[in-house]
């Protein structure tokens, strides 16, 4: 009876232990979720550059063009970006024209090709097979209504920015122009879209890759320039606005 008893009064123990630990880990559970939580929303909330909220390959679209400027492919990369510098140096370095290129190019291609066609009997190897090339009409049509709205909503920019109801936008706008024209000046056009395109191969590249330690300068930065800005708009900007006749703010307003 004695040993009945104590065995009652150890399984009595066994189970108020086991509810403990087990109030314990489902306690410890919660409290994991509930880190994982917040450092999910900590690391939700950390500064990306120009406030995206999607990778940089989606940034670019998520298609090929993306591949090749984040350099998924590094043969087509290498090849696209080994090709644009051929036509610079073409054009720039040995001042070839297009023109010129083009002509040279077609008179190769026909003297190969009509002697091969003439002297395969001779050297006992087939005619050169020359496929009939049809160019689709639907993605021009796709290239030039994307090309319209994008016309058009420039348009509708400059229009809303020439009837002089942003004041601010207007004085972007035109530093934005006249810095434009500076940096063409110092260079031709073909040498500023072979920059570009080069810029467009290697900075996105980089960013992606060292994006956790290029943010938070970019953060700083920004954070220093909307200072700069708020100095310039307070002594500058809201100078000239008070300038500006009563009757005329009103209608700039």
């Amino acid at each position: 009876m004695a040993e009945e008893t104590e065995r009652n009064g150890e399984s009595l123990i066994e189970k108020i232990t086991e509810k403990i630990h087990g109030h314990d880990s489902s306690s410890s559970d919660s409290d994991s979720d509930s880190d994982t939580n917040v450092a999910s929303s900590i690391k939700e909330k950390v500064f990306r550059l120009f406030g995206r909220e999607k990778p940089v390959h989606s940034v670019f679209g998520g298609g090929k063009a993306a591949d090749v400027f984040l350099w998924k492919n590094k043969k087509v990369s290498a090849g696209v970006l080994g090709g644009a510098t051929a036509v610079w140096v073409f054009f720039e370095l040995l001042e070839y024209h297009l023109l010129t290129l083009v002509c040279h190019i077609s008179i190769l291609l026909l003297a190969i090709l009509f002697l091969w066609s003439n002297a395969h009997t001779f050297i006992h190897k087939s005619p050169p097979h020359i496929p009939e090339v049809h160019l689709p009409e639907e993605p021009f049509l796709q290239v030039a209504s994307a090309l319209r709205i994008e016309i058009n909503r420039g348009f509708a920019v400059l229009r809303n920015i020439g009837s002089g109801k942003d004041l601010k936008t207007f004085l972007f706008v035109i530093a934005g122009l006249w810095t434009l024209s500076i940096v063409g000046n110092w260079f031709n056009f073909l040498t500023l879209f072979y920059i570009i395109f080069v810029l467009l191969h290697t900075v996105p590249v980089v960013y992606a890759k060292y994006e956790d330690k290029i943010d938070p300068l970019a953060e700083k930065a920004l954070i220093e320039i909307k200072k700069q800005y708020s100095v310039f708009d307070a002594k500058v900007l809201s100078k000239i606005l008070s300038k500006i006749p009563k009757g005329l703010k009103d209608k700039l307003a």
